[in-house]
């Protein structure tokens, strides 16, 4: 009895282990950082038109307290960043994120954060301090990754993926964002 009770604890822990190691993502291998987990390669990938997937949903409250729904933003592109404030990786691409918004939001363009472990204070300092222009929700859950589960889910912190105007995805960079190669995915997403 003891024995099964620890083989199913084992069990249990093996996944959390095997996403702590997914940890921050940088796609630059030169520069190391002081947080204890494995870098990524910022891989990026899109999906042909006719091979996407259905069109997702989540809602979730944000940290200033309104309601996202992504159902809701159907005809519009939807830039979706997974992060939380003391990954070294997130913080590198904020400003990048940040001037991407100013260029895509007059366009019609929607950024929404996911924020995968932080309370409110922590996020909204984050927020604050790289003038972060469009809301995170917290997802300390999972709740939300949860539900981005399939063909092309977010699998790194960060990541960031690129919905279509129907909902689905188009693309995903897992790993530190390459501004010129997440500018060129919203770009084509923005003349389907």
């Amino acid at each position: 009895m003891k024995r099964a009770h620890l083989t199913r604890r084992a069990v249990l822990a093996l996944p959390l282990g095997a996403l702590s190691l997914a940890g921050c993502a940088s796609t630059d291998t030169s520069e190391r950082y002081d947080t204890g987990y494995v870098e990524g390669s910022g891989v990026s990938t899109e999906v042909s038109i006719d091979k996407r997937g259905d069109a997702y949903d989540f809602q979730g409250e944000t940290f200033d307290g309104t309601t996202f729904t992504l159902s809701e933003k159907r005809g519009t592109p939807v830039v979706l960043n997974v992060w939380y404030a003391s990954c070294a990786p997130c913080r590198k691409e904020a400003p990048d994120l940040v001037k991407l918004h100013g260029t895509y939001a007059p366009k019609g363009v929607e950024f929404i954060g996911i924020n995968v472990r932080d309370e409110a204070g922590p996020a909204q300092a984050f927020e604050k301090k790289f003038s972060i222009p469009y809301p995170s929700i917290p997802d300390r859950d999972g709740a939300i990754l949860y539900a981005l589960r399939g063909q092309i889910s977010p699998n790194a912190v960060p990541s960031t993926l690129v919905f279509d105007k129907q909902g689905r995805v188009a693309a995903r960079i897992s790993g530190l964002a390459d501004p010129s190669i997440l500018s060129a995915m919203i770009d084509r997403v923005l003349v389907e």
